[in-house]
């Protein structure tokens, strides 16, 4: 069975102040959009870590990403795979960021 996720007729999850997100999934993966507008930001998120593969893509603003020793700027329209348990951390470069992330498998700790 298929289902549609309308952002704009769904209802958004808060995660912080400025800080929203919705889903969609299936018994095995999901994408989730996630909107940061508390940027930019002079210092990084908390690094986390999960035992899912995660590929994220930049729909609009700009970050730096921090993974392994490595720190990268992300502008839209860039990808980042994630394997699992990666420390990773972003810090907000720009006022308004927008990630879509995909989770394989899915994140029972974000529904």
């Amino acid at each position: 069975m298929s289902t549609v996720v309308k952002g704009r007729d769904t209802a958004k999850t808060a995660i912080g102040n400025l800080r929203s997100r919705y889903l969609a999934k299936t018994s095995g993966l999901m994408i989730v959009v996630t909107d940061l507008n508390d940027g930019p930001n002079i210092e990084a998120d908390p690094p986390h870590s999960h035992p899912h593969e995660q590929i994220t893509y930049v729909a609009s603003g700009e970050i730096e990403v921090f993974i392994r020793n490595e720190t990268t700027h992300l502008i839209a329209g860039d990808l980042l795979t994630v394997p699992p348990n990666i420390p990773h951390a972003i810090r907000l470069l720009t006022d308004n960021v927008r990630l879509i992330d995909a989770f394989h498998p899915i994140r029972e700790d974000l529904l």
